[in-house]
């Protein structure tokens, strides 16, 4: 199994920063692809920004330009620094890994607890 555990989520005035860091315990074999979600109250969860084995980066539209995201493969880490937040960034955010273990050696999915991000003055 793999286990993720974020944290780094807050209360924040519009216009602040925070970073979310994502943590990757467990018997790994490899991780492939991460990403951030967010999750509004009474909304789907959606895709913030991915970043590929390959090096390759995706952002929603909405955080581009205001958002970074980053990981430490030495770490097993995977990093979102958000800048110039807005109350619309409100939301639970949640890492996702797609790894393979070192028991099943099967690639899937591996979902994080979540951590809540309050922009709001």
């Amino acid at each position: 199994q793999v286990q993720l555990v974020e944290s780094g989520g807050g209360l924040v005035q519009p216009g602040g920063s925070l970073r979310l860091s994502c943590a990757a315990f467990g018997s790994i074999f490899h991780i492939f692809n991460m990403g951030w979600y967010r999750q509004a109250p009474g909304k789907e969860r959606d895709l913030v920004a991915a970043i590929l084995s390959g090096g390759g980066i995706n952002y929603t539209d909405s955080v581009k330009g205001r958002f970074t995201i980053s990981r430490d493969n030495a770490k097993n880490t995977l990093y979102l620094q958000m800048n110039s937040l807005k109350p619309e960034d409100t939301a639970v955010y949640y890492c996702k890994a797609d790894a393979s273990t070192l028991v099943t050696y099967v690639r899937r999915d591996y979902w994080g607890q979540g951590t809540q991000v309050t922009v709001s003055s």
